[in-house]
């Protein structure tokens, strides 16, 4: 793996000193000039642009970044114009200045970060909030990224981030359950999970877990579960998840004193499956249909 290649990108900060980068800035920059100049006799790639730039950011030369990068180039070279921009105080600039390189070969979740911690950093957070802080945090799951904006932005309240989030998703909104229970939007999470398909385990999951301490959200999670199953959702689902989903539900309805309630619930989610489905198979004998 070129792990090395990354190495230029902090070329400023190795040197240690402002001089030194200064001296390195002199050293590249003549070759960096040639080589994004738009004179196809001069035009090319020179493996120590990036290092250019790092180093006359580290030596504080930031009009002269924005002087060589005024030219037509790639995003990787453009990012160092924002951030030359900013440190000159020429915020509002910078953010016009990255969101005019959006396109096909720049990647735009950089773009939302950098744009958002410029405005971070001018003390615009409802700003940044609105503009980027939803694109700008997103990770690997729904709930990572729940968790992302919300230490970013925690005068935030939950109800409104989570709404905003989900919004983020049209269709898919059941997969910010976790991050509704994960929360405390217990009622949030059961109205995300019947919104549109949520996956029958982590519903069943949910009814476990959460039995002695939220039965009612537990319950509804757990009729949710049987609903989504019935519905055909869940991979490679096997008796044993549908048996665990129901036996979860009633044991939460037990402890919310709501058995006859939810038995007979159960019974018209069976029943609205239409008779011979998967769920109707197993729990069929059980409920007497």
């Amino acid at each position: 793996m070129p792990y090395i290649e990354s190495l230029a990108e902090h070329w400023g900060a190795l040197c240690a000193s402002q001089q030194v980068a200064s001296a390195w800035a002199d050293r590249l920059a003549g070759v960096t000039r040639m080589a994004l100049s738009p004179d196809p006799a001069l035009h090319g790639h020179f493996h120590g642009t990036s290092a250019c730039m790092s180093a006359l950011y580290a030596a504080e030369r930031y009009q002269e970044i924005v002087e060589i990068l005024d030219v037509d180039t790639i995003w990787p070279y453009k990012r160092w114009a924002v951030r030359a921009l900013a440190a000159m105080g020429k915020k509002a600039e910078a953010v016009r200045y990255a969101e005019s390189c959006r396109g096909p070969w720049t990647y735009d979740e950089e773009v939302d970060a950098m744009c958002e911690e410029i405005l971070l950093s001018s003390g615009l957070v409802d700003e940044a909030y609105s503009r980027y802080g939803l694109r700008a945090n997103r990770r690997g799951t729904y709930l990572a990224t729940f968790r992302a904006v919300a230490k970013k932005y925690p005068h935030k309240d939950a109800h409104e981030l989570l709404a905003d989030l989900a919004a983020t998703t049209p269709g898919e909104e059941a997969k910010w359950f976790a991050a509704a229970k994960e929360a405390g939007l217990y009622d949030e999470a059961l109205a995300l999970a019947d919104a549109g398909p949520c996956d029958p385990r982590t519903l069943s999951r949910a009814c476990r877990d959460f039995t002695e301490s939220q039965p009612d959200f537990a319950r509804g999670a757990g009729l949710l579960a049987l609903r989504w199953l019935a519905k055909g959702y869940g991979y490679e689902v096997a008796g044993a998840d549908v048996w665990s989903a129901y036996a979860n539900t009633m044991q939460a309805a037990e402890k919310s004193d709501r058995v006859a309630e939810t038995r007979e619930r159960i019974e018209e989610i069976v029943l609205g499956e239409g008779g011979g489905g998967f769920v109707s198979r197993v729990l069929g004998r059980e409920l007497g249909l």
